[in-house]
């Protein structure tokens, strides 16, 4: 469920001005670009079994082009109508709806290097370009409307911290007063536990949370059943991953559309202390967030633009140097949004070289990990939020391995 607002036809055409381009060329079929519809808040959930186009120029009239049996499908939108039935007629329509026109954004990414942004079919990029286009990534505008919050958003995000980290706390209570009681808990109970504690704080989520015991926490994305979930014994590692946001009011099943995520990651031991491996693990890890965390605070601070991948870079040669590089197998962080791995910059320059910048008034999280097959996993994350002049974590920063 997203939040539909009302398109914002001036600032799409000062950001098209600021990143000298003619305009931005929307496409959609069968809703194979849910971008679309968010940014020009149209009903995500409408039939379009046709092509639509809509051309937003830098300045001027936007332009629809439609489908006759579906002519009404952008009547919402501001702009000129133009309508087609064949397929030659489309493309006739198209070139001409896009005259005097020559560098246009789409949902596009050169060599799919930014996949989360490429929406648009290699068929139709090419079309474009055989119009003597210069068809150009819209990455760099997605983040402006996708990743940039408003206050009330910001403020739906740490109400959410508040609430979320009183519910881990909860959590990792459950479990020490059960093992220790001589319960049989499994990370299965743990989830439907937090599960239960995230509706009663008024928090939704889509999926999830996870509980990881012993070398199951070694599996990044590992996802406890009642079938296949392991019991939770004293002397256990555990890592804790959990994410939620603010439920509608009134409608505790569904989420707050317009609310941002909130998604950390800790890490313990039950009844014993760390061994050395653990702890040299961790105190890297936790040193690899940090590394991150002051590459993007030094930057604000010094009113440098820094990109995702540059934040990526500093949490990797801290493992790197370290030794444990060939471990840390994943991204550093990811965007938040109304969407959990939202549209804005990643911290990413291993799956991705993520060239989008850390815009003012985004989120994103930072979690490095480090993982052994078999034997067990560490990652420590927590979510930051930019503002013009500073960057800030959260919540609060685990700095030891919790001792349950």
């Amino acid at each position: 469920m997203f939040c539909m607002a009302s398109m914002n036809l001036p600032a799409i055409q000062s950001a098209l001005r600021d990143h000298h381009l003619d305009g931005w060329l929307f496409y959609d079929h069968h809703h194979r670009d849910p971008i679309a519809y968010r940014i020009l808040g149209l009903d995500e959930n409408s039939f379009v079994s046709r092509r639509w186009f809509y051309f937003v120029p830098a300045e001027g009239e936007p332009r629809k082009l439609v489908h006759r049996i579906e002519s009404g499908k952008l009547d919402a939108l501001p702009g000129s109508r133009d309508e087609y039935s064949s397929w030659q007629e489309l493309e006739q329509k198209l070139e001409a709806m896009l005259d005097g026109a020559t560098n246009i954004a789409m949902q596009y990414s050169p060599r799919n290097a930014i996949m989360y942004v490429a929406m648009v079919d290699a068929g139709t990029v090419e079309l474009i370009r055989s119009m003597d286009k210069n068809v150009v990534s819209s990455a760099d505008l997605v983040s402006v409307f996708e990743a940039v919050l408003t206050e009330h958003q910001i403020a739906t995000h740490f109400e959410a911290q508040r609430r979320l980290d009183a519910v881990l706390a909860a959590g990792w209570k459950y479990i020490g007063d059960s093992v220790r009681s001589g319960a049989a808990i499994t990370e299965f109970d743990v989830v439907e536990f937090l599960k239960s504690e995230m509706q009663t704080a008024g928090l939704w989520t889509d999926h999830g949370p996870n509980c990881s015991a012993g070398p199951n926490s070694a599996d990044s994305h590992y996802e406890p059943t009642r079938e296949n979930s392991r019991t939770i014994r004293n002397g256990d590692f555990v890592l804790i991953d959990i994410w939620a946001k603010l439920a509608a009011a009134g409608h505790p099943q569904q989420p707050d559309p317009t609310a941002i995520w909130y998604d950390i990651t800790w890490t313990a031991v039950i009844d014993r202390e760390p061994t050395a491996r653990e702890q040299i693990i961790f105190d890297t890890v936790r040193d690899a967030r940090d590394a991150a965390i002051e590459a993007v605070q030094r930057a604000y601070a010094e009113g440098r633009p820094i990109a995702g991948w540059e934040a990526d870079d500093a949490a990797r040669a801290v493992i790197r140097d370290a030794g444990f590089g060939p471990y840390f197998t994943h991204r550093t962080g990811h965007n938040i949004a109304i969407i959990l791995h939202g549209n804005g910059a990643h911290l990413d320059n291993l799956e991705t070289h993520d060239e989008r910048l850390l815009l003012p008034n985004t989120c994103f999280s930072v979690e490095p990990g480090i993982y052994f097959p078999g034997e067990f996993g560490v990652r420590s994350e927590v979510n930051m939020i930019t503002s013009p002049g500073s960057a800030i974590v959260t919540g609060p920063l685990q700095r030891e391995l919790l001792r349950i």
